[in-house]
C-alpha cells in the first residue's frame, strides 16, 4: 500500500512541491517520501485517536467526503508537523504543501479502494495498516454495520464483536468509548 500511496503522492505534488521555489530540488524526494509516510502515519494516529469510524465512513464513501473530514484535518496536521520536524520546512510552507496534497491524495486513494476494477489497493487494506489489525474483514463488517444507512459507534461495536475483536483492537476500541 505504502507504494500505491507514494505513486499518488508523486502524481499530486507538482506545484506544492516540485514547483514549489520554497523547497529546493534536492529535497523534493525527501519531501514527497515524508510526505507518504506522514499519511499513513496520520492515518494510524486517527484510527487509533478516535477517528476510526470517520476514517471507516470515508472508505466506504470512496473519498467523496474527504474534504471536510476531521481525519484529513488530523493526517494534514501530522504531515504538517513532519515536514516541518524532518526536513525543517517552514511552518507556512509545510502547511500550504499539506493543505494542497493530502486531501487530493487522500481522495484518490479512497476512490481507488472502492474502485473494483483497480486492485492496487482496497478498503481492508487501508483499514488494517491504519489499525494494525490486517485479519479483519473492514468492508465486510461496515456493509453489515451500515444496513441501517448510517454508521455509528454502535455499529463499530457490534462489528468488532463479531470479528472477535480481542486483544490490540478491543483495547483500542475500547479507547475511543473512555475505556483508556
Amino acid at each position: 500500500m505504502l507504494e500505491t500511496l507514494m505513486n499518488l503522492v508523486q502524481q499530486q505534488s507538482g506545484q506544492a512541491v516540485i514547483n514549489n521555489p520554497a523547497i529546493p530540488n534536492s529535497q523534493n524526494d525527501s519531501v514527497m517520501q515524508t510526505i507518504a509516510s506522514s499519511i499513513m502515519g496520520g492515518l494510524g494516529q486517527q484510527a487509533q485517536g478516535g477517528g476510526l469510524g470517520n476514517l471507516l465512513g470515508m472508505v466506504v464513501n470512496g473519498g467523496g467526503n474527504v474534504q471536510n473530514s476531521p481525519v484529513t484535518q488530523g493526517v494534514q496536521q501530522h504531515v504538517e508537523q513532519n515536514l516541518m520536524e524532518k526536513l525543517g520546512i517552514s511552518p507556512q510552507v509545510a502547511m500550504s504543501v499539506a493543505t494542497a496534497v493530502v486531501p487530493m491524495v487522500l481522495s484518490k486513494l479512497m476512490h481507488k479502494a472502492s474502485d473494483p476494477n483497480d486492485s492496487s489497493v482496497d478498503g481492508n487494506t487501508i483499514l488494517g495498516a491504519a489499525t494494525g489489525n490486517q485479519g479483519i474483514d473492514w468492508m465486510g463488517a461496515a456493509s453489515s454495520a451500515m444496513a441501517d444507512g448510517k454508521l455509528d459507534m454502535n455499529d463499530l461495536m457490534r462489528v468488532v464483536g463479531q470479528q472477535g475483536g480481542g486483544g490490540g483492537l478491543g483495547s483500542m476500541l475500547g479507547g475511543l468509548f473512555g475505556g483508556r
